[in-house]
């Protein structure tokens, strides 16, 4: 298979890339470096430096013939969307647009979209599985409903099939260490974590306390990165031979609460990890967490290195490398 993938040199985007390549298939990467790392792009993969808002850039790669294309390109920061909306309508909403519409008029007729959890909102009951409601709670969330809702009118009127693949929280690292590049300015609760181990921040914040949980802290459903990369790989095998179209969540089915992930970095890292109590985020549910049954059933997908001790070390590893180089 040839499968070029818009935001493949990203933290996501780079095990995508390692996961088709495992398999022997043909791997090219499109990405503006704004996020991504050059040095994270795979010695097997072409690289095509171009912003996916530059409409003949995106057209001059997809003419050199690829049988799917992976979407991951877009901005993410849920708060930053809601303040600055403009920009994930122009990168998120209007270059997404420009990458469907050109892998149509191309041939590229496979298409694989890096879609979130966000898309449901505020949980209306748990597990969370694809016949929840579409009610997001924050632009980006919109954003990628909107992405998936065009992939189905192109499904309809131009013959596009498209998996949408809506994760819930990705961390971790590649478990066989070929990844070293470092996520660029992360938000997520591992990463932050792991940089309070490092000394790179005097603590970590624990927003909320007394949610209704065991331990009073927010539990969330942790995806590895990889897991997720796997996903794509039977994604795209699944549209290709099937002909139909599907929108599958992924996670790990499995809770983990902020203070247990706290603990058990302490654990693994040896380190003190200093953490400050603090009041709770407006719009944190107390707990998110995935039915992933659909994507068993599709794509005979399951979650295998997403328990927390495989999550924190993978992580702790790449965060050592780092330092040592600096």
């Amino acid at each position: 298979m040839r499968v070029l993938l818009f935001g493949g040199a990203g933290y996501i985007g780079t095990h995508v890339a390692m996961a088709f390549l495992d398999r022997g298939d043909t791997v090219g990467i499109y990405d503006n470096l704004s996020t991504g790392l050059r040095s994270n792009v795979p010695d097997k993969a072409e690289f095509f430096e171009g912003d996916i808002l530059d409409r003949d850039r995106v057209a001059e790669v997809l003419s050199k013939g690829w049988d799917a294309a992976v979407h991951l390109a877009a901005f993410k920061a849920a708060g930053e969307s809601m303040v600055k909306p403009e920009k994930y309508s122009e990168n998120n909403i209007t270059g997404s647009l420009i990458i469907i519409m050109e892998c149509e008029k191309h041939g590229c007729m496979n298409f694989i979209l890096s879609s979130s959890a966000a898309t449901y909102g505020e949980p209306k009951y748990l597990p969370i599985d694809e016949k929840h409601p579409t009610s997001p709670e924050n632009y980006y969330g919109y954003t990628k409903l909107c992405i998936e809702e065009n992939l189905k009118w192109y499904s309809k009127l131009k013959g596009m099939h498209f998996a949408a693949l809506r994760y819930f929280n990705a961390a971790g690292y590649d478990t066989e260490g070929r990844m070293l590049g470092l996520e660029r300015n992360p938000a997520n609760l591992l990463p932050v974590i792991m940089e309070a181990a490092c000394g790179m921040r005097d603590c970590i914040k624990i927003f909320g306390t007394d949610y209704d949980t065991p331990d009073g802290t927010c539990i969330r459903d942790y995806v590895h990165v990889s897991d997720l990369a796997d996903a794509h790989v039977a994604a795209a095998d699944y549209i290709m031979n099937n002909k139909e179209d599907l929108i599958v969540n992924l996670g790990s089915e499995n809770g983990i609460s902020v203070r247990e992930m706290v603990e058990a970095a302490r654990r693994i890292t040896g380190q003190p990890i200093p953490s400050e109590d603090t009041g709770r985020r407006a719009g944190d549910p107390a707990k998110l967490v995935a039915s992933s049954a659909l994507a068993h059933e599709k794509l005979g997908w399951t979650a295998k290195r997403s328990d927390a001790d495989t999550l924190i070390a993978s992580t702790w590893r790449v965060y050592q490398a780092n330092l040592k180089k600096n």
